[in-house]
């Protein structure tokens, strides 16, 4: 298949050889992203803040996995990484069972999710960028806007996918199904990815350091995690909303979201190229602003799914919009680096998030976590505009 990837009809198909790492990682993550605070809430009987803590574990291992996995993608290609990142999704799947086996003990139990979250970040951590890089160096750079589109749509369409099931798991076989299953989708992931040929960058050029090309990347990043708090809020506070409202199917709420966020990827896959990515991405963040209003002011379970859809939509393009302009803003050689760096972000957003919007709960009440949400994007959105207008400005000099 790789030799066919420089073919235009090819171009697709090959690319989904190669994010389906993505979508096998993030359902992964996604199975037990819905079930958890419920599980360490309900279950356990920890407070919501505890719940959102040991959520948040993932992003912070995560976070420091990057770096790690943008060396080895420019050192030694993506291949490495994505296998040790499917190794680390099965390992978690144990640790999983482990930790319901132990429910009857509140505190060992925790113990185990936060060795769980830990490995997830991981494994999240050293999939992440891999597999856009693995495609770009296998379709070319022309292709950089679609590939980070089609990643986008399998991990977040595979969290939406994931969290719906791993409900509906958990109620029929609990935590021991999701296990099982982490268990097994890790090992495919692993065997798919040996028998695919390993990429390496050609690129002659002196890589810079991690933490310069971070910092190129920054502005966009932060303005990426300000977005990322509205998807967030949804995908772990969602069910714990539903059910403080004593509303019914949180689930088909995070459906709706990545319906709509998938939607969004696949029909408006041009508009980065003919617009721009600063453009799209303060267009989708006012339509994520507006989404997660829609759901802060509504007062049913029906203009939830609205507000969520909307949302969704608005999310879809954040990340390849502000992708594109990042990895322009760094040399070749340096593109491992970008990528994970720029992910860093969207990890650091995820990560504070749990804590944050669930302080907000614990303090100000469950319904206030969507308005903040909001207002958050929204500084995000405003941060969008002065990135356009200093490229006007550098522009006319």
């Amino acid at each position: 298949m790789d030799r066919l990837i420089n073919r235009p009809e090819n171009v697709s198909l090959s690319l989904l050889s190669y994010v389906c790492f993505t979508f096998a990682g993030y359902f992964i993550i996604g199975l037990s992203l819905a079930v958890l605070p419920i599980f360490i809430n309900k279950s356990l009987g920890f407070s919501l803040v505890v719940a959102g803590l040991v959520i948040s574990l993932q992003y912070v291992s995560t976070f420091f996995l990057r770096a790690y996995s943008g060396k080895i993608i420019d050192g030694k290609g993506p291949k490495p990484a994505i296998l040790y990142s499917m190794l680390g999704f099965s390992l978690t799947g144990i640790f999983l069972i482990v930790a319901y086996y132990f429910k009857f003990s509140p505190y060992l139990s925790l113990i185990f999710l936060i060795v769980t979250r830990l490995l997830t970040g991981c494994a999240e951590g050293l999939v992440g960028a891999s597999p856009i890089n693995w495609a770009i160096m296998a379709a070319g750079e022309e292709h950089t806007a679609k590939i980070i589109s089609y990643n986008g749509v399998a991990s977040y369409g595979a969290l939406a996918i994931g969290a719906s099931l791993g409900i509906t798991i958990e109620q029929d076989f609990s935590l021991y199904g999701i296990g099982i299953l982490s268990i097994f989708m890790g090992i495919a992931g692993f065997l798919y990815a040996r028998t695919k040929e390993n990429k390496t960058n050609t690129n002659t050029q002196e890589p810079q350091s991690f933490w310069k090309v971070l910092g190129k990347v920054a502005p966009f990043g932060i303005c990426l995690a300000l977005g990322g708090l509205g998807f967030a809020s949804i995908s772990t506070f969602i069910t714990l909303y539903y059910n403080y409202f004593h509303w019914n199917n949180g689930a088909l709420c995070l459906s709706i979201f990545g319906g709509l966020f998938v939607a969004g990827r696949l029909i408006f896959s041009n508009v980065i190229k003919n617009y721009g990515g600063i453009r799209v991405a303060i267009a989708c963040l006012l339509v994520e602003t507006i989404g997660l209003l829609i759901i802060a002011f509504g007062t049913n379970a029906e203009t939830a799914l609205v507000g969520a859809g909307v949302t969704g939509l608005g999310f879809s393009l954040i990340f390849p919009a502000l992708g594109v302009v990042a990895i322009k803003s760094v040399p070749a050689s340096n593109q491992g680096s970008a990528l994970a760096g720029y992910g860093l972000f969207i990890d650091l957003s995820l990560g504070v998030a749990g804590p944050l919007i669930g302080g907000v709960a614990d303090v100000y009440g469950m319904r206030y976590i969507f308005p903040f949400s909001a207002g958050m994007v929204f500084i995000g959105l405003g941060l969008a505009y002065l990135l356009k207008r200093k490229s006007y400005l550098e522009q006319m000099r």
